[in-house]
């Protein structure tokens, strides 16, 4: 069995965490960590696990904890993994971080995007960046992942295909995002109310996202160009799911039918990647709970233009459930354990 730690179990990713390794076949939680909830019962906080969760939270000494977990994930806030790693515990322990830590190369850009000082720009180069559709090799050897953001693993797998084909002029895209409310953590946020959230639509971090240059630089690596998107995010009176709506101009002549053959070959083995029949639009109730994301094109000949859009919960594929399926690469288990996860409706 793998023995897994989890700082930071008591948010909302955290407790995803949570919910999909109690049913893993080969992972045992031995540490729920949390530093608001320390020696609180973990089922008095998340009531959906009373009777199946008998432990207490405990502290977040990572010293303590990489020698007795195989594996540790740190669902914590932007700069709480960076400032506490060392060379120490990664020999100890292998390390998926769901934070923004290690996902951005370049240090000057996360310094500032995100407004903080990183503590560790030495394993920033280490770390392998855990989207498994194009990283498996690497995911498979590393002791350091960092876990992709939501918007960027969605953005990235409904455009991935026509960005590494050369097929859409990748300065032209436009990305408009929606997300559900638990995007933004379990942290009371006035923003966050009910009063606020019910009834209403809003746009936020507009040209200023910190997920930007995420996307910017996975597709970059795609696309093997450099180029600035406008990446604009909604929050949206759902408690879960992100849909993404991406526009590129096209720079070569192909067809609707060869576009969906593109990719109807890169999706056709990736279990967790459903490419939808024609005509049909991703919506977040189809992936709910699960870690599938759903993922289809249009093209408008009139603009010349592509339409690429996906849907996805953004608590599992777009966090834990990204997480455990790094996890099962890095310990030579089937990339599916413990996902299969049929997602909810209504």
């Amino acid at each position: 069995m793998i023995k897994v730690g989890i700082i930071g179990s008591t948010g909302y990713a955290g407790a995803e965490l949570v919910r999909i390794l109690t049913n893993h076949k080969e992972a045992e939680i031995i540490w729920y960590g949390s530093r608001s909830y320390k020696d609180e019962y973990y089922a008095d906080i998340y009531q959906n696990m009373f009777q199946i969760v008998d432990a207490k939270c405990m502290d977040e000494n990572m010293e303590v904890l990489a020698k007795e977990a195989d594996v540790i994930f740190t669902a914590t806030p932007q700069g709480y993994c960076a400032s506490i790693i060392n060379e120490t515990i990664l020999s100890n322990t292998k390390i998926i971080d769901l934070s923004a830590d290690f996902r951005i190369k370049d240090v000057d850009t996360y310094e500032k995007w995100y407004q903080l000082k990183h503590e560790s720009p030495d394993f920033i180069k280490e770390a392998v960046y855990g989207l498994c559709e194009v990283n498996r090799d690497g995911i498979k050897k590393a002791r350091l992942v960092a876990n992709p953001g939501c918007y960027p693993t969605c953005s990235f797998l409904s455009i991935y295909p026509l960005a590494k084909e050369g097929i859409i002029d990748m300065n032209s895209l436009i990305i408009d995002a929606k997300s559900g409310t638990s995007g933004a953590g379990r942290g009371a946020k006035i923003d966050n109310l009910f009063c606020e959230v019910n009834e209403n639509i809003k746009a936020y971090g507009v040209g200023s996202h910190r997920h930007t240059p995420e996307i910017e630089e996975q597709l970059s690596y795609a696309s093997n160009k450099k180029f600035a998107i406008n990446f604009t995010p909604h929050l949206v009176p759902m408690n879960r799911g992100i849909l993404i709506t991406a526009y590129g101009n096209l720079i070569k002549d192909v067809t609707k039918e060869e576009i969906r053959s593109i990719y109807e070959s890169y999706y056709k083995e990736e279990h967790f990647v459903r490419f939808l029949k024609d005509k049909v639009t991703p919506q977040t109730k189809w992936v709910e709970g699960s870690n599938f994301v759903d993922v289809n094109i249009e093209v408008d000949t009139r603009t010349n233009r592509v339409i690429m859009m996906g849907a996805m919960d953004n608590l599992v594929k777009g966090a834990a459930g990204q997480g455990v399926q790094n996890m099962n690469l890095m310990f030579g288990l089937d990339e599916q354990c413990g996902l299969d996860l049929v997602p909810m409706f209504p």
